[in-house]
């Protein structure tokens, strides 16, 4: 079976890895020509358009930053729709809105092609074991379930289209919560003048309920002051906008979230989305004049 991978980026080049050691033949499509060459290193075979992916691929894989590139890509005058030769099943495994989503996959239906949507929770480097919450009919999802099983060790079928997107969304504006108050508890920590590692030491190996992973991640690129992004604030920013945006079309006030996220901007205003998330300590420090380490 050909499988088509558009935005072999950072997330996408990785899935297009794991799909070649499987065995699958894989085009690829970028806007990035250094991605398409490295593409062409990890043996996809690169196309010019995604209408082109789409006349070769059963299934098509989306890795994209935003919902309107989505778009582009989907309904695009050169786009999968355009083309629909072999494509059976796209799936979009991007950060977006549900609604974007829902839109697609019904213009998708309308020229016999199913539209799934699988955002990924987990980092980059972990593909293969990842978690995909799947969103789309169940006779899509069975379609394309072997070639997501390669990417991730859990593929949760976990309603109708755009239900994935919810739940990744959801995540992410849990995630901007815990590496907000991370970073402000250990500039408290900090301006008392106790030593953040003690700090966090005797929080991170506990037992107590307020322990996460995240915490247990964030807490010593702070203190090391590795700021190398896993995932930057520019992201973060970006896909607790569209989870806030999500609320609030749904009448739901998000108190703790647009708090949150005044963090965010203030980072970016300081130069440092394209840094790690931990990098958020540093508004805490210039407002301050402390350094946590």
């Amino acid at each position: 079976m050909a499988i088509g991978i558009i935005g072999v980026g950072t997330m996408g080049s990785k899935m297009l890895k794991k799909l070649v050691e499987a065995g699958y033949t894989v085009y690829a499509r970028d806007i990035d020509k250094k991605a398409e060459e490295n593409a062409k290193k990890l043996g996809g075979i690169v196309v010019d358009s995604p209408a082109k992916v789409a006349e070769y691929a059963e299934i098509v894989l989306l890795s994209l930053p935003m919902p309107s590139d989505v778009d582009n890509v989907v309904l695009g005058t050169d786009g999968l729709l355009s083309n629909p030769k072999n494509l059976k099943v796209i799936v979009d495994l991007s950060t977006v809105d549900p609604f974007t989503t829902q839109k697609n996959a019904k213009y998708a239906k309308d020229v016999g092609v199913g539209y799934v949507d699988a955002p990924v929770l987990g980092r980059p480097q972990n593909c293969g074991k990842w978690t995909l919450p799947v969103g789309g009919t169940k006779e899509d999802v069975e379609k394309c379930r072997k070639v997501l099983e390669v990417l991730a060790s859990r593929v949760i079928h976990v309603g109708p289209s755009g239900w994935g997107n919810v739940v990744k969304l959801l995540n992410n504006m849990m995630f901007g919560a815990i590496n907000a108050v991370t970073a402000e508890i250990f500039a408290t920590c900090k301006k008392f003048g106790m030593d953040p590692k003690i700090l966090y030491e005797t929080i991170a190996n506990s037992g107590a309920a307020t322990v996460s992973n995240l915490f247990k991640e964030l807490g010593p690129k702070i203190l090391r002051r590795d700021f190398e992004p896993l995932f930057t604030v520019d992201l973060l920013h970006k896909d607790m906008m569209l989870g806030i945006d999500m609320a609030k079309k749904l009448g739901v006030p998000v108190f703790v979230s647009t708090s949150n996220q005044l963090l965010n901007e203030m980072a970016r205003l300081m130069g440092y989305g394209k840094e790690d998330t931990a990098a958020v300590i540093k508004v805490y420090e210039r407002l301050l004049n402390i350094e946590v380490k």
